[in-house]
């Protein structure tokens, strides 16, 4: 299977130099299986570090509410609270962690709804293993992964939902919000990058998405990067 693209053009794939902090994972699967083989592989990588499992949804944000790991690998398909409202809880929560979706559903009606829901992108369970710990390092450093289609899906409906030419009504600190959004920036790493409050950071958030008509931060960061802004 060909790797997933990611949206900037330098993704993070190489892992760290020794004694650089290591990468901490999440696990969220309902087949005890797929975390097996998942956690048996990652626990060779050096710069990576499977630190809790969760059976389905619901389990998975409570432990990573209590975990706070850097990402989480997320089925989408699962019994009681699935992988989309998990990813929404998150969202709500403002949990920092980074969602890499791993599925074997190939739909975009599938997939295009985690990534609207806030994931920061999605492979396949037969993907390379080599490709997964790039994938993770790639989502960790702040990269979104998508397949062209997908990103040609969600590109549509950003177009669709308006916000085409609409830059020049944004401010020069809604730019460098929106630049910062576009790198795979919290709001928390905004408001440090920037100096601000992170309440102002919200702030600035909600104004580019009124602006540009767009609905969430996943169609913000694409609207950036097909129009020039950020990296």
């Amino acid at each position: 299977m060909a790797e997933p693209e990611s949206t900037q053009q330098t993704a993070a794939t190489q892992p760290p130099r020794t004694g650089q902090q290591r990468i901490s994972v999440l696990l969220v699967d309902d087949h005890q299986v797929v975390r097996r083989g998942l956690r048996t592989f990652l626990e060779v990588q050096e710069d990576i570090e499977v630190v809790g499992e969760a059976s389905d949804g619901e389990e998975g944000v409570a432990r990573a509410e209590e975990l706070r790991p850097d990402v989480v690998l997320m089925d989408v398909k699962m019994p009681g609270a699935d992988g989309i409202d998990a990813l929404r809880k998150l969202r709500e929560l403002d949990n920092p962690a980074r969602v890499l979706i791993v599925t074997s559903f190939t739909e975009q009606r599938t997939v295009v709804p985690a990534l609207r829901a806030g994931a920061a992108g999605y492979v396949y369970k037969d993907v390379d293993p080599e490709a997964l710990a790039g994938a993770i390092r790639s989502v960790y450093a702040g990269h979104v992964l998508l397949q062209p289609e997908v990103a040609g899906a969600l590109l549509s409906q950003e177009e669709t939902h308006g916000g085409h030419g609409r830059s020049g009504t944004l401010t020069d600190r809604e730019r460098e919000v929106l630049a910062l959004i576009a790198d795979g920036r919290s709001n928390r790493e905004i408001a440090r990058a920037l100096v601000l409050s992170e309440k102002t950071v919200k702030t600035h958030v909600s104004n580019i998405l009124m602006k540009l008509d767009l609905s969430d931060r996943t169609q913000a960061a694409l609207w950036a990067v097909r129009h020039g802004i950020g990296d």
